[in-house]
């Protein structure tokens, strides 16, 4: 029984050696030593592996049914003025006069959004090219081998009996240290002692908790890195896009007090750093909310406030319609676009589908994150220019940069219903055309115009 205890000690004492020395301590200095990086190039090639050897057994078993293409239709580019005229080309209509062919348009457009339209689809996990050896997010992925199982129960070892532990050890030292480091900073006085430590242990923290989810982050353009008294906005797929950006520079948070262990660690972090928490009925007031973002932007030096105008989260194939408020409060706006690689692990958090713990259970039972991180020029809103087309400006910069598709569609349709006022301009469209009056406004900006209206 000694023995055992023996082994236990000893096995115990190498745990937080591995955890403090070689993670935790190069992790607050900002520090690596190279593991991660090694362990990424490690597990890409066995990924290379297992794919190239599906594809040849795939080839050599009939059985295994032929792969699918991952586009279900094919949709047509062209407007709803040009694809009216043409269906009217061949009849000789009057002008003004309605012709009941022009209804094929409209069903058309209806079938294509039931089978598989752009809003639903934003809110699954993104299709791999290739089986990654976690949980298939693609039905092309049946053929399995002896080799190919033996490699996956390897992998579920490594990941549940290995990685959870440390990742889990890592965050709650992580967690620890933001609850005590900002607390006990908030007792001191206001001084630029007082925001330096707070920054400093915001900063390490972060460090902690990226290395908890083996975050892999390539940092572009640190130019244009968000400066005080400034706004910094980005494209949302989870809630680690915090860690992330958060993991080179500290940031004024903004969001709605919470309960349980999340309103503790705001609690805390509130004292050292002024972050802008509102209550949940001070959250459905935007002029409230806007006053006081205002207020802390034109305070010069505080930390840059860190938004996400989506409003949710997407699966990172594309960027929907940026929210108009925080455009509205001035200041100069500093895109930030954020691009995770889905080969490793599957970053996007379906809050519909999935609880923050069991979110959390697959990120850290994921094999890595590895996210490329792309800091834009800081851009103003232009003379002439109101707020939904200087946030649509932005969003454009942003899917340009991140390579994402650029969408008008509000991510609010996750949960809700179309608006009556999106129905009544495609409304309004229709009836232009057939009145032979030229509209100005693409669907695009129509469903920008008609935000929060």
């Amino acid at each position: 029984m000694e023995d055992i205890w023996c082994v236990a000690v000893s096995v115990f004492q190498m745990w937080m050696f591995v955890v403090v020395f070689l993670i935790t301590l190069p992790a607050m200095f900002g520090l690596s030593l190279g593991v991660t990086g090694v362990y990424i190039q490690i597990l890409v090639k066995i990924l290379e592996w297992a794919t190239i050897r599906i594809q040849r057994g795939r080839q050599e078993q009939a059985s295994v049914p032929v792969p699918l293409h991952n586009g279900i239709i094919e949709r047509a580019v062209s407007s709803m003025k040009e694809e009216i005229e043409q269906l009217r080309s061949s009849q000789s209509l009057a002008e003004g006069e309605f012709a009941l062919g022009d209804a094929f348009y409209f069903c058309k457009k209806g079938l294509e959004s039931i089978v598989d339209d752009q809003v639903t689809q934003r809110f699954s996990s993104e299709e791999l090219v290739s089986w990654n050896l976690l949980t298939r997010t693609n039905q092309n992925f049946r053929y399995i081998s002896l080799r190919l199982t033996i490699i996956w129960g390897i992998g579920v070892f490594v990941r549940y009996c290995i990685l959870l532990p440390l990742r889990v050890t890592l965050a709650i030292i992580g967690l620890s240290w933001l609850v005590i480091g900002t607390t006990l900073v908030g007792f001191l006085p206001e001084s630029s002692v007082k925001n330096w430590l707070s920054e400093l242990v915001h900063l390490t923290c972060y460090r902690i908790c990226a290395r908890a989810l083996s975050a892999t982050i390539h940092y572009h353009n640190r130019e244009n890195k968000p400066q005080k008294g400034g706004i910094c906005v980005a494209n949302h797929t989870t809630p680690i896009d915090v860690v992330i950006l958060a993991n080179d520079g500290c940031y004024a948070m903004v969001g709605q007090i919470h309960g349980g262990l999340l309103g503790v660690l705001q609690r805390s972090m509130v004292k050292s750093c002024p972050h802008v928490w509102f209550e949940r009925s001070e959250m459905k007031d935007r002029h409230t909310v806007t006053s006081r973002l205002r207020a802390h932007v034109a305070a010069k030096s505080k930390l840059p406030i860190m938004i996400f105008p989506e409003g949710t989260c997407i699966n990172n194939t594309s960027v929907m319609m940026f929210k108009k408020g925080s455009f509205e409060i001035g200041g100069t706006i500093y895109p930030v676009a954020i691009k995770y690689d889905p080969r490793l692990g599957d970053a996007f958090w379906n809050s519909s589908k999935h609880n923050m713990v069991s979110y959390l259970l697959r990120t850290m039972t994921s094999w890595a994150i590895v996210v490329n991180v792309w800091y834009l020029p800081p851009m103003t809103i232009q003379d002439g220019e109101d707020a939904a087309q200087f946030a649509s400006r932005v969003k454009s910069a942003i899917a340009l940069q991140g390579g994402l598709l650029d969408l008008a569609w509000d991510g609010g349709l996750k949960r809700a219903k179309v608006k009556d006022s999106l129905k009544e301009e495609q409304q309004k469209m229709y009836s232009s055309i057939i009145v032979g009056q030229n509209s100005t406004d693409s669907p695009e900006t129509c469903s920008q115009n008609s935000e929060e209206q």
